[in-house]
């Protein structure tokens, strides 16, 4: 098990594109045929639990916070929508933004570095389909919640590793919820959530909205960092305040329809830091409102900067999708094979974040190497992107396996078939 688990690692370290989505045999290794098949038993055998190709992935994730992280290790949340209309074998589909629109929902959750952002691996994954979610954290199909209701046993997950830094929960709008909120607070998860500007806060001992309360911080906001927004040279301006929530929390759980369930609770006190991206001339071009019960000893331009970060867990969803594996053009008929494979590749996008990361002296060397195999052109000023060092790390894996099985002077003759040299 554990060197087919290797071999898969390797056929994933490839960029896919939509009409061979498959793995890739490496020459020599097996035959493309029996590779599949082999694949397929694997990804179907139910003595290969999801708990046990998560096991490499944390270890991964306890290492990279050890070496990589000064204070905090950010633990980043999101979902995504894997759309397999055209699958019609994947009978375990289920509806996503509308009845027509088949396939699974993925929940993750990427740690990366409080250093500098850098992903380090993902810590979980839960794939929702028609008999629940498949769960990397139990190895268990588990009841479908609610997006946000799903959150608190993922942290409760994380907080179980006893990492060697405190974990601080990155997530979008969709968990601006004051129930999740004074919940988060009472079980000690610490987190920053971008919120709604229309919310409504206790400020000054005033009731009245974000928007308001940025209004009323002016000549506060200060100059944290240059930053690039759409391409264009920008710059992030900060302020913070103290805020308390005192409104009752309305919520409406998954499955359930109807009006929303009415809770009270405590006054809960915040930070509050607002982020605005600012162009040359001034004019705001975007602004977050970030709440966080990170202790101030972080200030807000850091605040600011992690939550800028968050974006790593789309640029992973990209590789898992449209930039790398082809994820939604994989052929396995259940829900349960999907997550094994997601757990491989995955995998193997943590070596690659290994090797894009690594400050060895040889390491930018080997970078360039695996760029020029992998016959992607790069952006000016840009020197590798994960793709193409996927793509160069499947073709350097192809070269050694040839080598390992092939003497030089048998290649060279081989090669002079094919390409006869110029006469004269």
């Amino acid at each position: 098990m554990q060197r087919r688990y290797q071999q898969l690692v390797q056929e994933q370290l490839a960029a896919a594109q939509p009409i061979a989505a498959g793995l890739r045999a490496i020459p020599g290794a097996a035959e493309a045929f029996a590779s599949t098949q082999a694949a397929w038993r694997f990804y179907r055998n139910d003595a290969v639990s999801l708990t046990q190709l998560s096991q490499p992935l944390l270890d991964h994730a306890r290492q990279g916070v050890a070496a990589s992280c000064d204070a905090y290790a950010l633990v980043i949340h999101d979902w995504s929508q894997l759309h397999f209309n055209d699958h019609t074998s994947k009978r375990d589909r289920v509806s996503l933004s509308q009845t027509t629109d088949l396939g699974y929902e993925l929940q993750s959750a990427l740690v990366v570095s409080d250093r500098t952002g850098e992903p380090l691996a993902p810590v979980y994954h839960g794939l929702r389909a028609a008999d629940g979610v498949h769960s990397s954290q139990s190895g268990q199909v588990e009841p479908p919640l609610s997006q946000l209701d799903g959150l608190a046993p993922v942290m409760a997950f994380v907080a179980q590793l006893q990492w060697e830094r405190t974990a601080v929960h990155l997530i979008d709008a969709e968990a601006d919820s004051i129930a999740h909120f004074r919940h988060w607070q009472r079980a000690n998860y610490l987190f920053v959530v971008r919120a709604d500007d229309c919310n409504r806060v206790v400020y000054a001992d005033t009731t009245m909205s974000l928007k308001e309360v940025r209004g009323q911080l002016g000549a506060q906001f200060q100059l944290a960092r240059e930053v690039e927004y759409h391409g264009q040279r920008a710059q992030q301006y900060v302020a913070e305040t103290t805020v308390t929530i005192t409104r009752k929390a309305k919520l409406q759980r998954h499955g359930k329809k109807g009006p929303r369930t009415i809770l009270k609770g405590e006054p809960l006190q915040l930070r509050l830091v607002v982020a605005e991206v600012r162009d040359a001339g001034g004019q705001v071009l975007a602004c977050w409102y970030l709440l966080t019960n990170v202790a101030p000893n972080v200030d807000a331009a850091t605040i600011a900067l992690w939550y800028y970060w968050r974006w790593r867990i789309e640029s992973y969803f990209k590789l898992l999708k449209g930039a790398g594996h082809q994820l939604e053009h994989w052929q396995q008929e259940t829900a349960a094979a999907v997550a094994r494979r997601l757990l491989v590749a995955s995998m193997a996008c943590v070596l690659v974040w290994q090797l894009a990361r690594s400050t060895a002296p040889e390491a930018d060397q080997v970078r360039k190497f695996l760029i020029r195999l992998s016959g992607r052109q790069m952006a000016h000023g840009i020197t590798y992107t994960w793709p193409a060092l996927l793509a160069g790390l499947w073709v350097f894996l192809t070269i050694a396996d040839v080598l390992s099985h092939n003497d030089f002077q048998e290649i060279k003759a081989l090669v002079d078939r094919v390409i006869p040299r110029p006469s004269g």
